[in-house]
């Protein structure tokens, strides 16, 4: 710390013990009685050792050194600078950034006045938004003052910078703070001025105020003030506009100069335009008028200059992290807010839902609705539903509604695999009913459909009806509990036409996998559009009408997780998540869930046609129906990357996490060794769980 007028007043000695010169002077102060030496450096350490993540290894080997504070009459030990600063700031995390904290240790700070900028100093040190302040006033600490200068009763007649220099030596000794004891003049301010990047002025002399901001103007350096009365925020961006009027051009066509020679009463006026009189607060207001008859001096409150500090500061942490702060006027009174004081708004009380009785719903239709009914009760991706039906006297068609499409379903993919599970479920129905004609796939690519013909038959499939109608899709957390070999057999004893079912009951498997899924879950959240979707799925507690998406209850979600859904929705949050290269708890929950299964199953098929993704959607239904007629709950797991092939198709997903999502796919298919070619229709997750889903909502089709 250095300064310019009796330095000694506001000046620590910082001592490294490895030198030999200082070590000499330190133990000349511990000869010397009535000076204190404390050594709280261990608490620091083991402070230090809690910090996540860890200080690099150069900061905790750094030297600790001792800190002599002659006012104090007291010699402490602390870390050495790095370490120090990095440890009292740490809790800045994630206000400000590391990288944002270094950037603010480059700052260097004015402030001129040290009443109301005592508390500004103190908050930007505080902060640690400055590497640099100077100080600068020319009065003195009086009784008077200890309304609003947080000083003591021994500060009494010491200058005002150097009682603020004081306490932020007793903050951060490393802090390089100079002291300037006679204020702002002529003669002196352009060396006062001289390398900094930002002033704050705040002194009560009118001619200081024209003076600060003339020659800040010359110099192009941005000029902050903060007015305590109604909380007035002054931002003057001398550094962007150098031809900026004074005072936003408040007092016209005005000449600095023009000022010398006025008396005080005649600067009045001019004083009275910056403040913008009509705005004033009406106890300031009233009190003009009392001036010199029953005030000696313009009231002032304690909590407003403590309250300028906090508004100057996050003017501040603007510049510091590169955010908009424009040149203006902005108003923080406290008083007036609090005229708006209310009542917190309640959350809205869920809606009433009638549940879905789908067995009533199935029989109380003729034979060949509930033929279209059953195919309106396959799962699809979001349960989208992303299918329309047509019908005519000999059949039903199910084909594609590209409208319901998102961004995860690439090339029609996933809506595809439902289609399969469409046609896995009619078939079901019209063999319950003797209905069963031939069935077939249609078309290619987007045109693909799936057809069932009325006919007269039954087969097996007639068997399935009960549970085909009652299969749900359960996200509930498992009891990690192995399959079984008779459940590993029963699940392993059908075949099916162009997939196969590979069931995964290895534990280091599944966990592999729940990392890749938690990954992947979390690049879905940090993209944008990708967030976006995924939250337009859920259906609030407060929406009865919705027939699409997934009801927050079936979410499954423990109970300190369902209020941070509040914090899952913001795009804002995600995006300082994604700037901090952060988020890894957004992957957690997928990875968790993955992690209490008993088994996942991979519906594979040859290759990517959409016909293929079809045959992979009815072997995936009639495993899902049988899984779960064994006391299984399924989930299907669907990574953002799981319909995408390549790295351009990864980038479609996601522009900027494409290449993150061609990675974890690659990932995938190297952990259950898929060949050339080879894809996963559906990852479907297998537990034993309590946790009793209801049954989802789906659109009218009849």
């Amino acid at each position: 710390m250095n300064d310019q007028a009796d330095e000694s007043l506001a000046v620590v000695e910082v001592f490294d013990d490895q030198n030999s010169e200082e070590l000499n002077r330190l133990e000349n102060l511990r000869a010397t009685p009535g000076i204190d030496f404390l050594d709280p450096v261990d608490q620091q350490l083991s402070a230090v050792g809690e910090l996540i993540p860890p200080l690099p290894k150069d900061f905790v080997d750094e030297p600790a050194r001792w800190i002599y504070y002659p006012w104090r009459k007291k010699v402490i030990r602390l870390l050495g600078p790095s370490g120090y600063r990095r440890l009292r700031l740490d809790r800045n995390r994630n206000k400000l950034t590391v990288d944002e904290q270094d950037r603010a240790g480059g700052l260097r700070v004015g402030v001129v006045g040290l009443s109301v900028g005592h508390a500004v100093a103190h908050t930007l040190a505080l902060e640690g938004l400055c590497g640099e302040l100077r100080l600068t006033d020319f009065d003195e600490i009086e009784l008077s003052n200890l309304n609003r200068v947080p000083g003591s009763v021994f500060d009494i007649g010491l200058n005002k910078a150097v009682v603020a220099a004081r306490r932020i030596a007793e903050i951060d000794p490393y802090l390089d703070v100079r002291v300037h004891q006679k204020g702002v003049q002529e003669s002196t301010i352009d060396e006062f001025l001289d390398g900094l990047d930002i002033v704050i002025e705040e002194c009560d002399s009118f001619d200081a105020k024209v003076l600060v901001r003339d020659r800040a103007r010359a110099l192009g350096i941005p000029v902050i003030m903060e007015t305590s009365d109604g909380g007035v925020l002054d931002v003057e961006r001398f550094d962007l506009e150098p031809d900026r009027p004074l005072f936003h051009g408040l007092l016209g066509d005005f000449n600095a100069a023009s000022l010398s020679g006025l008396s005080a009463a005649e600067k009045v006026p001019f004083a009275l335009r910056i403040l913008d009189g009509d705005r004033l607060t009406s106890r300031m207001a009233a009190s003009v008028f009392e001036m010199g008859r029953t005030l000696s001096a313009w009231p002032q409150l304690g909590g407003d200059v403590a309250l300028g500090g906090a508004t100057v500061a996050a003017a501040v942490r603007r510049i510091v992290r590169g955010e908009p702060l424009p040149s203006g006027r902005i108003r923080v009174d406290l008083d007036s807010i609090l005229d708006d004081l209310a009542e917190p708004a309640l959350a809205a009380e869920p809606a009433e839902r009638t549940a879905v009785d789908v067995r009533a719903e199935y029989t109380a239709l003729d034979a060949r609705e509930a033929v279209i009914y059953a195919g309106s009760r396959a799962p699809s991706l979001g349960n989208a539903q992303p299918w329309r039906f047509e019908t005519d006297d000999s059949g039903v068609t199910a084909a594609p509604d590209v409208s319901q499409w998102s961004t995860l379903d690439v090339g029609g993919r996933a809506s595809a695999v439902a289609l399969g599970a469409v046609l896995r479920n009619m078939t079901i129905a019209a063999s319950a009913a003797g209905l069963l004609g031939k069935t077939a796939i249609e078309g290619t690519g987007h045109g693909i459909s799936v057809r069932l013909d009325f006919g007269s038959e039954a087969d097996a499939a007639a068997a399935q009806l009960g549970p085909m109608l009652e299969r749900r899709t359960n996200r509930g957390f498992g009891d990690r509990s192995e399959l079984g070999d008779d459940v590993v057999s029963a699940l392993r004893a059908h075949e099916f036409d162009g997939a196969q079912i590979r069931l995964i009951t290895d534990p280091e498997a599944i966990a592999a996998f729940g990392s890749i899924a938690g990954a992947a879950e979390r690049l879905r959240y940090l993209d944008p559009d990708l967030q976006s979707e995924m939250m337009a799925e859920i259906v609030a507690a407060t929406d009865a009408a919705s027939d699409t998406g997934i009801e927050i209850d079936d979410l499954a979600l423990m109970p300190q997780q369902a209020p941070l859904l509040a914090l899952l929705r913001r795009p804002d949050v995600m995006a300082h998540l994604d700037a901090w290269g952060a988020g890894s708890a957004l992957g957690a929950d997928a990875t968790g869930r993955v992690m209490t299964s008993s088994g996942l199953a991979l519906v594979t098929i040859a290759g990517r046609s959409a016909d293929e993704y079809v045959r992979g959607g009815v072997a995936m239904q009639d495993f899902w129906i049988r899984a779960q007629t064994l006391g299984l709950a399924v989930q299907p797991i669907t990574p953002a990357f799981l319909y995408a092939e390549g790295t351009a198709e990864c980038a479609a997903v996601s522009e900027a996490k494409g290449e993150e999502l061609f990675g974890l796919a690659t990932r995938f298919d190297e952990l259950f060794g898929l060949k050339n070619g080879e894809a996963v229709a559906a990852v479907l997750r297998l537990s034993r769980t309590p946790f009793v889903p209801s049954v989802s909502r789906r659109r009218p089709v009849i």
